[in-house]
């Protein structure tokens, strides 16, 4: 277990690993004015070096959870070697995804960053700066509006493995 702190109260969250996904902890929602604002927790265990891991299930399992029927949900990863992003999840894509974060900021360069604090890793930092580290989709009727092929995604571009902290956030009603 670990404990962390929200802004509303002290919380508990119990870490699993179920194919790369350690649980997740519930931090509150404000139904003073009708709609509601739900904010959830989940963590991965990663591989890190352009581990790409499909979330959808785990983010429409958090809506499902809410009671929150129609508004908007915020996909955010916390951290600055990470990303979220919509793609079709496919053996061919994930290669052809790999591929092209290999060609725009390539591992074996050197970047300023790696200077500054001799990590290795800023190639991580500057995949998840194109990236970016969230996605809002809308729902309504308690489905997300995404195509028949389009899954979120988490995207660890670090090079080392990590437990990374997605955080959705629901606004509706």
């Amino acid at each position: 277990m670990r404990h962390r702190d929200s802004p509303k109260d002290h919380l508990v969250v119990e870490n699993y690993l179920v194919e790369g996904y350690l649980g997740y902890d519930k931090l509150g929602y404000d139904k003073s004015d009708g709609n509601m604002v739900i904010n959830k927790t989940l963590v991965f265990s990663t591989r890190g070096s352009g581990h790409l891991i499909d979330i959808t299930n785990h983010v429409n399992g958090v809506l499902a959870e809410s009671g929150v029927h129609n508004g908007i949900l915020t996909v955010f990863v916390v951290g600055s070697t990470a990303a979220i992003t919509t793609l079709e999840y496919e053996p061919g894509l994930i290669k052809d995804m790999t591929e092209l974060y290999d060609k725009l900021a390539p591992a074996n360069k050197r970047y300023a960053h790696d200077e500054t604090w001799g990590d290795a890793n800023g190639f991580s930092h500057v995949r998840a700066a194109l990236q970016g580290p969230s996605l809002t989709v809308p729902f309504e009727d308690d489905r997300l509006f995404l195509g028949t092929w389009q899954q979120i995604v988490l995207a660890d571009f670090d090079h080392r493995p990590r437990s990374r902290s997605v955080v959705v956030n629901i606004i509706g009603e």
